[in-house]
């Protein structure tokens, strides 16, 4: 399988202003522009998640390659792939889908907390929507800062529902 190397890695989270992006396996805040920019984002993508982040979506997503981290070699769903690890799925990717609509040139990582742990070292990009709110929850996400990160754009929108965020783009900074 091709290495990581090959393929963009590219981690998408909405967290909130304390680093909250869940609690009890679900965000804790309904924010639908961010869904739309998230389906923009990742159509016509592999999306890695874990176990617990896809039984709390319920479904392959339409559009898009659905890699399910999980330890368990049993588990199967109809429209997903199984990968037992982080850089599995990340391989798994780069290969061309049998869809030809699906790019194998970026992967994006879309949750959960450990999968984005796991995948964190490995991550060429980020693209963070902070949302300027704090919430309690069971998962976080660590704030990206310098030298290892570099911010590269951010734009400020604020929802319907008067709710302020910022839509960031991060690279990872590596050595010459």
């Amino acid at each position: 399988m091709p290495a990581a190397a090959d393929i963009a890695v590219t981690l998408v989270v909405a967290r909130a202003s304390n680093g909250v992006i869940g609690r009890d396996n679900a965000m804790p805040w309904h924010l639908p522009e961010d869904l739309r920019h998230f389906k923009a984002t990742t159509m016509g993508h592999a999306i890695v998640m874990g176990r617990k982040t896809f039984e709390s979506i319920g479904r392959a997503l339409p559009g898009r390659r659905t890699i399910v981290v999980t330890r368990d070699a049993q588990w199967q769903h109809a429209g997903c792939e199984r990968a037992g690890s982080v850089a599995q799925a990340i391989a798994l990717a780069a290969r061309p889908d049998a869809d030809a609509s699906i790019a194998a040139d970026e992967v994006f990582i879309v949750g959960g907390g450990q999968i984005y742990r796991d995948a964190l070292p490995l991550a060429d990009r980020a693209i963070v929507t902070e949302i300027d709110v704090e919430v309690d929850g069971d998962t976080r996400f660590p704030t990206l800062t310098p030298p290892d990160w570099v911010l590269r754009d951010s734009q400020a929108h604020r929802s319907a529902s008067g709710l302020a965020y910022r839509i960031e783009r991060w690279e990872r900074t590596r050595p010459a």
